[in-house]
């Protein structure tokens, strides 16, 4: 059975008997404390004592095998289809879950995740279940401090995702332009056809490729549109890919800008400026360093080279108009933001370093590496050249 120290500690001092999740394992803190990957809710109970898993019978054989739990129990060993016909199946495994955790204490009070089920959660205090919720997100604390494990699934996503980069750079750099557009042996070169042949040697790979980004021109202003028409000459193609493994599920993100053609004087100064910003960013790195602190030097520098941030100007829509960086692990974003917040880095914080400027008029221009915090500073995962010219 794996234990986690930081959980263990906050348990113990916040005077909790366990830490409880209900939901699949596409919910990450699922995931990561039960070691178990089932599409369908299942339910965890985390003590400084074991972890137990209450999983359906459809579940059970795979559960044993595979999840890090020394307890592992099923539906119809709490009488559940009997309980159904007479209560219908909420109730049924509410009462469920309520015995499979009464088995470890009476009168047991439990911390569960903010996304906790609310259904589940008024069930269970109602069976006299005590249930508070995680306001300082202790675990999800936890999970941002990689272990060398996570760490080398993450180098590998970040591998792949480094030389699915490569092949957009070579689509766009082998193009042609006519008329404003880039074109390939006489066809028009279109996001989507950038995004299916990064998503191909994604999967390939063993990765999910997600929603990857290949946004041109005008759509390039906006962060999370995804891209779709022509690729646009002369003006920012911003190519953003967040790909997750397919057995292990963690992530890596990347991001890089390029233009086919002749960029105005103004790209070229949005580019490097953003460079700049990145650079100053990176180079603060290290076990506690402040995130609020990471995030003002690169609105310093943008506010300082003309342009507005969230920080000069909240209402702006144009500017450096989203957070400096955010964890990257399980989920593709997660703790700690590197934002206006103050955060304190940790040794194996995985965090990503994405300055940018956006404008309608401009196109957007988006650098994105990965950072590992170490001991002595941070290491970058991300190798891949920063250059705009395709």
């Amino acid at each position: 059975m794996v234990h986690f120290p930081q959980l263990d500690f906050f348990l113990h001092e916040a005077g909790y008997d366990g830490y409880l999740i209900d939901s699949s394992s596409t919910d990450a803190d699922q995931r990561y404390i039960s070691g178990f990957n089932a599409p369908d809710p299942f339910t965890t109970l985390y003590t400084t004592d074991d972890v137990r898993l209450l999983v359906s019978g459809l579940e059970y054989e795979r559960a044993c095998k595979e999840c890090q739990s020394s307890v592992v129990k099923r539906l119809s060993e709490y009488e559940f289809e009997d309980k159904v016909m007479k209560m219908g199946s909420v109730d049924a495994r509410l009462d469920v879950i309520a015995e499979f955790i009464s088995e470890v204490k009476k009168d047991i009070k439990l911390v569960v995740p903010r996304n906790f089920p609310l259904e589940t959660a008024d069930g269970l205090r109602k069976r006299r279940i005590g249930i508070e919720i995680d306001s300082g997100r202790e675990l999800a604390r936890v999970r941002s401090c990689k272990k060398d494990e996570e760490i080398i699934q993450i180098r590998r996503v970040q591998e792949v995702t480094e030389r699915a980069m490569e092949i957009a750079e070579k689509i766009i750099s082998d193009a042609n332009i006519r008329k404003g557009v880039l074109y390939e042996n006489g066809e028009v070169i279109t996001s989507e056809i950038v995004k299916r042949e990064i998503e191909f040697f994604l999967m390939k790979n063993g990765c999910d490729a997600g929603d990857i980004i290949v946004a041109s021109g005008e759509q390039g202003a906006d962060p999370h549109d995804t891209g779709r028409g022509p690729l646009i000459a002369d003006a920012p193609i911003i190519i953003d890919i967040f790909p997750s493994d397919k057995v292990s599920g963690y992530h890596a993100d990347m991001t890089r800008t390029f233009v086919k053609g002749n960029p105005s004087d103004e790209i070229l100064d949005r580019y490097s400026i953003t460079r700049e910003a990145m650079e100053s960013a990176i180079g603060m790195i290290q076990p506690g360093a402040k995130g609020n602190e990471i995030h003002n030097i690169v609105c310093d520098t943008y506010e300082e080279a003309g342009y507005e941030t969230l920080r000069s100007n909240p209402n702006t829509s144009i500017g450096f108009i989203h957070s400096t960086g955010h964890g990257v692990g399980l989920d593709i974003h997660e703790f700690p933001r590197i934002n206006s917040e103050e955060v304190i880095l940790e040794v194996g914080n995985v965090i990503t370093i994405e300055p940018g400027l956006y404008d309608p008029d401009e196109g957007g221009i988006r650098i994105e590496d990965l950072i590992l915090v170490t001991e002595n500073g941070y290491e970058n995962l991300t190798k891949y050249p920063k250059e705009i010219f395709a």
